[in-house]
C-alpha cells in the first residue's frame, strides 16, 4: 500500500457507475421506470411526467424525496418498482473482486439506491462477498448523497472515523461533503458527472478505472 494511504482502515464505495462501467447504462433503464411510475401515479402523459419528475429532483434532491413529501409514497414500494430491471449488461469482474479483497480494512457500499437492488448488482459483478455491509438510502433516512446527513449516517452506523476512511465515487460533487469531514476522496472520472467544472480541490485522487487504480496502489501488496 502506498505510504500516503497506509492510514486508511475503511473503504467506502459508491455502487452505480463506480463498481461497473458507465457504459452499462443501468440508470437509463431505471429512469424509464421512474417516469412510468410518476405517469401512472399522477395520471400524466410521459412528457408531463418527466417535467414533474425533474422538478422534484431539483427541489427535493431526488424523485423519491418529492414523491414522499408531496404524495406520501411508500419508499420501499417505489424503489422495488423502479429497480425491477434486467441486469444482463453486467459481467463478473474477478480482477476487481481480487483487488478489493486485498485492501486492508473494512469495505462498505455507500449508495443512494436500496439494499435489495445493490445486492443484485453486486451478485452480477461477482462482488457479493466483497463488502461487510451496504449503507443504502433507507439507512441514510432518505437523505441522499450529497446531503451531509448521509455521510454522518454512514459514519455513525458503522463506527467509521472519517479521517481514516476513503470514499470512491463517480459523481465528483458527492465527494465534497466526504472531504469536508476528513475522508480521502477518489473520483472515478468516467463521464457520469455532468456538473460544470468548478473547484475540485476536495478530490485527492482521480482515475478513469477503479480496478486499475486499486491494482496500482496495491502492486506491492
Amino acid at each position: 500500500m502506498r505510504a500516503e494511504l497506509a492510514h486508511i482502515d475503511a473503504w467506502l464505495f459508491d455502487l452505480d457507475n463506480t463498481l461497473y462501467p458507465k457504459s452499462a447504462d443501468l440508470f437509463a433503464r431505471i429512469d424509464e421506470r421512474i417516469g412510468a411510475y410518476v405517469a401512472r401515479l399522477l395520471e400524466l402523459d410521459p412528457v408531463e411526467a418527466r417535467r414533474v419528475q425533474k422538478g422534484w429532483f431539483i427541489s427535493h434532491g431526488t424523485t423519491l424525496a418529492g414523491l414522499m413529501a408531496e404524495h406520501g409514497v411508500d419508499p420501499h414500494e417505489y424503489l422495488a418498482d423502479v429497480h425491477d430491471i434486467e441486469m444482463d449488461v453486467l459481467e463478473h469482474d474477478a480482477p476487481l473482486a481480487a483487488a478489493i479483497a486485498k485492501l486492508p480494512g473494512r469495505k462498505i457500499v455507500f449508495t443512494n439506491a436500496d439494499e435489495p437492488y445493490a445486492r443484485k448488482v453486486l451478485g452480477r459483478l461477482g462482488l457479493a462477498e466483497s463488502f461487510e455491509a451496504i449503507h443504502d438510502v433507507h439507512a441514510s433516512n432518505y437523505a441522499p448523497k450529497p446531503h451531509p446527513d448521509a455521510y454522518r449516517s454512514v459514519c455513525e452506523a458503522w463506527r467509521i472515523d472519517p479521517k481514516t476512511a476513503a470514499f470512491v465515487e463517480d459523481m465528483a460533487r458527492n465527494l465534497a461533503p466526504a472531504k469536508a469531514i476528513g475522508m480521502t476522496t477518489i473520483w472515478v472520472d468516467n463521464g457520469s458527472e455532468q456538473a460544470p467544472d468548478a473547484d475540485r480541490s476536495y478530490i485527492d485522487y482521480t482515475t478513469h478505472d477503479i480496478r486499475h487504480w486499486l491494482e496500482t496502489i496495491l502492486e506491492h501488496a
